[in-house]
């Protein structure tokens, strides 16, 4: 019965610390560029074949 107590206080332990670590990095604005990625798609074959003709 004490092993499941020491499981439970250390899973408690490791859900808190990705909780503190998720509130951070929101914090810190890890998350705030939603347009870029979506856009991103769209030009990125434009770049390279402009890097090609640039490098011959």
């Amino acid at each position: 019965m004490s092993a499941i107590f020491l499981l439970i206080g250390i899973s408690l332990v490791v859900a808190i610390g990705f909780l503190i670590a998720f509130l951070w990095a929101t914090k810190s604005g890890q998350y705030d560029d939603d347009y870029t990625p979506s856009v991103r798609i769209l030009f990125d074959e434009d770049q390279s074949k402009n890097n090609q003709s640039n490098t011959k």
